[in-house]
């Protein structure tokens, strides 16, 4: 398979700047997005973690299968990864990061204790990949709108510590990406929801995927969006013209106009027009 290259000299950056600070840190909070915890979780930024402890957050979990959340904490505790589900959009997740996070650091802080050291705030890195939700994860946990957000890759621009409680500072970080997505079937993730731009892979095959995805777990959510009838029993392309019939896609001549389908499915898959959906399952 032909390797995606995806590096932007501005995740460098960020990558090198992670290097740097990551001796402040007692603790890495690595967000991961709860519909695709596996495809979320960059390769790169783990070799540069390596022994420092870390809390694995399953965002956006509003987002993803109930069911498929609990069996995902499950699997990564089972690994002896520490692990939670979180949403950072409407809940506030503080009291439970906090509760989490003391208990994983407490070889830490017993050993300070011994050394005769002042209680502090514990201090932690907050990394993942672009648009999984790292600011409004810092603004919920802060009470401000103090780091910056949007639906777009990269966003965040600069490190800066932020004060969450009396108990916890953070440390956010632009989402970095690796340099070559070894499997297109993980990039196919990533650009249905959002997290890579959708020009970086042909957007039929990515909507054509996502459909087949949908046909296959979810026919439930994608038949009653579109008003489809006997989804399971029709190709993924067969879907796709439907999709483009009933949404009135269609141009001169009758033919269906690709351009406007594809765009229309992929803001329905990003804004969770099909319920609660889980893309990568356990």
């Amino acid at each position: 398979m032909k390797q995606i290259q995806w590096f932007p000299g501005h995740m460098a950056k960020a990558k090198r700047l992670i290097e740097e600070k990551l001796p402040l840190v007692d603790i890495v909070f690595c967000l991961i997005d709860a519909r695709i915890p596996n495809a979320s979780q960059n390769p790169l930024l783990q070799g540069i973690i390596k022994d420092k402890p870390t809390l694995f957050l399953l965002n956006k979990a509003d987002l993803a299968d109930e069911a498929q959340n609990q069996k995902w904490v499950f699997s990564f505790e089972k690994q002896g990864i520490p692990a939670m589900s979180v949403n950072s959009l409407t809940g506030n997740p503080l009291k439970q990061v906090l509760d989490k996070t003391k208990e994983i650091l407490i070889p830490v802080f017993e050993k300070e204790q011994k050394r005769g050291m002042k209680e502090r705030p514990i201090r932690a890195m907050v990394i993942g990949i672009p648009n999984v939700g790292k600011s409004q994860f810092i603004n919920k946990l802060s009470g401000k709108n103090k780091a910056k957000t949007g639906d777009k890759p990269g966003v965040t621009k600069m490190q800066v510590f932020l004060k969450a409680s009396n108990e916890l500072e953070l440390l956010d970080n632009p989402g970095v990406l690796w340099p070559k997505f070894e499997s297109k079937e993980a990039a196919m993730y990533l650009a249905l929801i959002g997290s890579i731009k959708e020009d970086i892979l042909p957007v039929d095959e990515i909507c054509l995927f996502g459909i087949e995805f949908l046909r296959d777990n979810y026919p439930k959510g994608l038949s009653d969006r579109y008003s489809l009838e006997n989804v399971k029993d029709k190709t993924a392309l067969e879907l796709l013209d439907e999709i483009g019939i009933r949404r009135g896609c269609v141009a001169r001549g009758n033919e269906i106009d690709y351009d406007r389908v594809f765009k229309l499915f992929l803001y329905d898959f990003k804004n969770m027009a099909f319920g609660r959906i889980t893309i990568e399952r356990v």
